[in-house]
């Protein structure tokens, strides 16, 4: 069963023009750099610097499996591309409301207790 899944996962490349390998290595290695340029965003917001370009960096990272998959890909089926905007957004709407708590939550700790 394993195998049959194993040969249909890979089949997928074939008939869409995308290496699955190459998808999956972009996917999982781009997840350090995401987490650090969040970390860079909240040191960056801690700091009171900007962060517009840890945050740009972090969209960047957080969609570039699927960027090789739009510039890679072929015929990839309007419902494939329809689920993956709704991952992303679901994705960045979490992400967004996770580091703003992490924001505010640095903030409060840089000001430290209010007299």
């Amino acid at each position: 069963m394993i195998e049959a899944f194993s040969d249909w996962f890979l089949s997928l490349g074939v008939v869409y023009g995308v290496n699955p390998w190459i998808f999956g290595a972009i996917y999982v290695g781009a997840i350090p750099f995401f987490l650090l340029s969040i970390g860079w965003l909240i040191r960056n917001a801690r700091a009171g610097k900007s962060t517009i370009l840890p945050t740009m960096l972090a969209g960047f990272f957080f969609v570039s499996a699927y960027i090789y998959l739009a510039i890679a890909g072929r015929n990839i089926p309007v419902w494939v591309w329809v689920f993956l905007a709704a991952l992303v957004v679901y994705g960045a709407i979490s992400q967004v409301r996770q580091t703003r708590k992490k924001v505010a939550a640095a903030r409060a700790e840089s000001l430290g207790p209010s007299e």
